[in-house]
C-alpha cells in the first residue's frame, strides 16, 4: 500500500468525492465503485479477491490492533488515506465506527441467457436493512443470483453492504433489471410469495430449482409479476398476524427449499 495521505478538511475534493459515493447510489452506479465499511467487510473484499482502490482509517482506527494487523497484510499499489475521525464518522454514518473502509470495483456480471438454478428476485424492495438481509440469507442458502428490479435499494450502498455482512461476495447482483424479461431466462419454476391466498409453502416441492419473487414492503410484488409466475406461494400464519417482513419470508422461503433438499 502506497504512503497514506492525511485528510482534515471538509472541503477537501478527495473527501467531497468519497462522500458523494457514501451518499449517493446514481454516483456508485456511475462510477461503479462502492464504500464497504468496518473490519469484517474489507477483510472480506480481500478474502474475495476484490479489486480495492483505495483503502481508507481514521486516526483512532490506526491504533486498533485488527486494523494494523491487516493494513500490513495490504500488498500491491492500493491508495491509503487517513482521516480526522469527525470525517471517518461522517463518511461511515454510524455512531461508533471501527476505523477502516475500503473504495471497492463493483463487480459488473453479464445477465447470463439462462439462469440454470434457484434465483431470488426483489421487486421496488426498498429498505435497505431488507436488501442486505436477503442477500446474506440468499448466500447462507447456496443461492448464486440475485436481480434486483427498479425501485429497489441500491445493492451496493454502504446500509445494504452492512446488512449483507460479506454476502455480496458469493452472489452474483444484477441491479435495475426488467423482472418480467429475466423470468424467461429462468430454467427454474417461478414462485410468487404472497401474503394470502397462495398454496401453503409446506405443500409445495421446492426439491428442483425454483425462482423466488419477493415484492415491496408494502404493496408486495406488482400483478404482473404474480400472473406472470407459475406458482404462488403463501406462507401459513396465526389467523391474527396480516404479513411478514419480507426479508424474514425470503429465510423461511429459502431455507424450506434447503430443507427439503437435504
Amino acid at each position: 500500500m502506497r504512503t497514506p495521505r492525511l485528510i482534515t478538511s471538509r472541503t477537501n475534493p478527495v473527501f467531497k468525492a468519497l462522500s458523494l459515493l457514501a451518499n449517493d447510489p446514481r454516483a456508485q452506479r456511475r462510477e461503479g465503485r462502492a464504500l464497504a465499511d468496518g473490519i469484517h467487510l474489507v477483510s472480506a473484499c480481500f478474502a474475495h479477491g476484490m479489486l480495492v482502490q483505495q483503502l481508507l482509517v481514521s486516526e483512532s482506527g490506526q491504533r486498533h490492533p485488527e486494523i494494523a494487523a491487516l493494513l500490513a497484510n495490504v500488498t500491491g499499489a492500493v491508495e491509503g488515506l487517513v482521516l480526522s475521525d469527525a470525517l471517518f464518522r461522517e463518511l461511515s454514518g454510524v455512531a461508533t465506527p471501527t476505523g477502516i473502509a475500503a473504495v471497492i470495483e463493483i463487480p459488473q456480471p453479464s445477465m447470463p441467457t439462462l439462469f440454470t438454478a434457484d434465483v431470488v428476485m426483489l421487486d421496488a424492495i426498498q429498505d435497505a436493512g431488507n436488501v442486505g438481509t436477503i442477500l446474506r440469507t440468499a448466500a447462507a442458502a447456496g443461492v448464486r443470483d440475485v436481480v434486483l428490479g427498479a425501485g429497489c435499494a441500491g445493492a451496493w450502498t454502504p446500509r445494504v453492504l452492512r446488512a449483507g455482512q460479506g454476502a455480496h461476495f458469493a452472489l452474483r447482483i444484477f441491479e435495475q433489471a426488467d423482472l418480467l424479461a429475466a423470468l424467461d431466462q429462468c430454467r427454474g419454476t417461478s414462485v410468487a410469495t404472497v401474503a394470502r391466498d397462495g398454496v401453503s409453502l409446506y405443500a409445495l416441492d421446492l426439491r428442483a430449482p425454483r425462482v423466488w419473487l419477493l415484492g415491496n414492503e408494502g404493496a408486495g410484488l406488482s400483478s404482473a409479476l404474480v400472473n406472470a409466475a407459475q406458482d404462488r406461494v403463501t406462507i401459513p400464519m396465526a389467523q391474527e398476524t396480516e404479513s411478514l417482513n419480507v426479508a424474514a419470508a425470503a429465510a423461511v422461503c429459502l431455507f424450506e427449499a434447503v430443507r427439503q433438499r437435504q
